[in-house]
Parts: structure tokens; C-alpha cells; sequence
């Protein structure tokens, strides 16, 4: 039943998919965390940098996003990321695409845990001297990121199926390997069947560990 599988790297193309979005989610947790820091702080300037990204970004196509890195960044403006060839320079650029696009979800995310945390408490550690810095480091975040891990969860979930979107730009992950099994074999509800299965195993042991640690680590009130 499943001879139409010979000759395809099934578990290279998800390997891929699952690099994308380690990878990913690094850079978005990180570019994420920055942003909401940026919309709770007292710059102005910052404030507002951090408000138009999150609202442009999240009403942007995300192949929008991933096309223009390849077209606007690479094809364009000569940017490589340190790469010396095809599949490498998209696989970065489209790394990029996906930080950009999902740490904006992330930053939403820490946000409304950051709201969870009591006003007072950032009040007490000023009191006693702390800097915008260190209160947001060592009291705010530390709260805040305990009560998000369920959000975070889903937004992890929606990146990895979002790497799908990663193959507009020829990155050789599992949605580019069906596309091409679909064109070659005569086998159109199998070659579904196998990567809606693939995916499955990818995203539903990622939400059940993610809710579990969740209400382990969430914060009682």
C-alpha cells in the first residue's frame, strides 16, 4: 500500500521542518520577549517601534513575509546570511521569515502575562531602587512567562505548520517533498493521509508536554 513512499526521503523533509522550527522558535522567543519589553517600557520611542510591528506584522500574509526575504532580501539586495549556496541561503532566509512573523504572536503572548502580574509588585521593587531592567527581569518576566506556557504552546504549534509556507521559497521541507509526491504518484489521499499523520506526531506530543508543564510551573493566585 505504501510502495509509493521508495525513493522519497519522508524523514529528511520532516527533519528539515523540524529544524525550521527549533530554530524558529529560538529567535521568535527571543525577538518576542524584546518586543514586549519594548511595549511595557517607559520609551515612547520604543513603545511605539514595538505597537506598529506587532500590528503590521501580524496583518501581513506570512508568505508575504518569506517571499520578500528571498526576492526583496536575497534576489535584491545580495543578502546571503553567511551562506555560499542555494538550499542553505533559503533555509536561513526563510528562518528569518519565520522569527519576524511568529515573535510577534509571541510578544502578545508575554504581554498578557506580563498584565497577569500584580501592579504592586513592580511598585514594591521600584520602591526598594530597582531599575525598569531589573524589575522587568527579575520579577515581571520571571511571572509572566509561567503563566503563558499554554499560549506559547499554540503559538508553537501554529509555527510548526506554518514552516509549510517555508517551500514558496524551494526550502526542501515536508510540505515541498508532498507537493512533488503529489505530482509523481497516483496516490493523492495516501500522500495526504501520511503528512497530516507526520504533522500530527509533530504538533499534538508538543501540546500535550507544553499544557502539562503549563499548569505545573503556572502561577497560584
Amino acid at each position: 500500500m505504501f510502495d509509493f513512499l521508495e525513493g522519497y526521503d519522508l524523514l529528511g523533509a520532516f527533519w528539515v521542518t523540524v529544524q525550521l522550527t527549533l530554530l524558529s522558535a529560538a529567535g521568535s522567543l527571543v525577538w518576542g520577549t524584546l518586543l514586549a519589553a519594548m511595549r511595557v517600557g517607559p520609551v515612547p520611542l520604543m513603545r511605539g517601534f514595538g505597537t506598529a510591528y506587532v500590528n503590521v506584522v501580524r496583518n501581513v500574509p506570512l508568505t508575504v513575509i518569506i517571499l520578500f526575504t528571498s526576492l526583496g532580501l536575497n534576489q535584491t539586495l545580495g543578502i546571503t546570511l553567511g551562506a555560499d549556496n542555494f538550499e542553505t541561503i533559503n533555509f536561513r532566509l526563510a528562518v528569518l521569515g519565520l522569527i519576524a512573523y511568529t515573535s510577534a504572536f509571541v510578544c502578545e503572548a508575554i504581554r498578557s502575562g506580563i498584565n497577569t502580574v500584580p501592579v504592586g509588585q513592580a511598585e514594591a521593587a521600584r520602591a526598594i531602587g530597582l531599575s525598569f531592567f531589573q524589575v522587568l527581569t527579575l520579577v515581571v518576566l520571571p511571572q509572566a512567562f509561567r503563566s503563558v506556557v499554554g499560549p506559547l504552546a499554540n503559538v508553537l504549534i501554529a509555527l510548526t505548520k506554518n514552516t509549510t509556507v517555508a517551500a514558496a521559497i524551494g526550502v526542501a521541507e515536508a510540505a515541498l517533498l508532498m507537493k512533488k509526491m503529489i505530482e509523481n504518484e497516483a496516490q493523492l489521499l495516501l500522500i495526504s493521509a501520511v503528512f497530516a499523520f507526520g504533522f500530527v506526531c509533530l504538533t499534538l506530543p508538543t501540546g500535550l508536554i507544553l499544557g502539562w508543564v503549563g499548569k505545573k510551573v503556572a502561577v497560584k493566585r
